[in-house]
């Protein structure tokens, strides 16, 4: 049997490239899947690339409590049930040192961040079959700091408080709730932020991002994605409340 038989997702950030990844190896396990993203174009677009009768998409931005209840009802009606939730959706926000950094910067990264990823597991909870699983992305900033990027920092931390809430409020209803953290992946996000660093220069800065990751790259979207379906399934049946690390032993130094 496919490990997600039949069993219902959503996933935020659809149509980057962790979401979309993290889509069709959903698909290919059986699941339907909802997409949720801002952007319809690149919805669609993601659509025609899984090309499977089981996968919508919704347009909604996270950080908005009506469009939040929209996408989670949607599914609902389109699927019956909601199994997974992969609360996804983030942005990076610019590279700046914090006296410089814009304060609606700040704010617009917290809003899809932090409130984004708040609403999302307070609308979904009700939806969810009991024995289901909220998996939520942070990042290795969500454990480390990193200068310049303090709004991305911040907002990846207080991901892991609400997984922790979540997780003892869920545990009754046997929900699992865990985070997941990424080093440097190897994708659109890091590549604005490289050119952030060093405009005009992002290759070099790629290059002393991978000499710190004692694996020596970044990881593939693939891998995360591999990570999402253990934490979706019933192979992770007793992890719950947990930050799972995904990076090349970075955070062990």
């Amino acid at each position: 049997m496919k490990k997600l038989d039949k069993q219902v997702a959503i996933i935020t950030g659809g149509s980057g490239s962790i979401g979309k990844t993290t889509a069709k190896l959903f698909l290919e396990q059986g699941a339907y899947v909802m997409l949720v993203d801002l952007n319809e174009d690149a919805l669609k677009t993601t659509v025609l690339e899984l090309d499977s009768e089981d996968v919508k998409y919704f347009v909604a931005d996270v950080s908005i409590t009506a469009q939040v209840k929209a996408y989670i009802n949607q599914t609902v009606k389109v699927f019956g049930e909601i199994d997974v939730f992969f609360n996804n959706a983030g942005i990076e926000g610019i590279v700046k040192s914090i006296e410089d950094y814009p304060e609606n910067i700040f704010d617009r990264v917290m809003s899809v961040n932090v409130k984004g990823v708040w609403l999302g597991n307070k609308y979904v909870l009700p939806k969810m079959k009991d024995g289901a699983s909220i998996i939520m992305t942070s990042s290795v900033a969500g454990i480390l700091g990193f200068a310049n990027l303090s709004a991305y920092v911040t907002s990846k931390h207080a991901v892991v408080g609400i997984m922790r809430a979540t997780a003892i409020e869920a545990a009754p209803r046997k929900i699992r709730v865990n985070t997941i953290h990424p080093s440097p992946v190897n994708n659109r996000m890091m590549r604005s932020i490289e050119e952030g660093a060093s405009t005009g220069h992002g290759e070099e800065v790629k290059k002393a991002f991978e000499a710190s990751i004692p694996f020596g790259r970044y990881a593939e979207p693939i891998e995360i994605a591999k990570l999402a379906l253990f934490l979706a399934c019933n192979d992770s049946q007793f992890i719950t409340g947990t930050t799972q690390v995904i990076d090349g032993g970075m955070t062990a130094q």
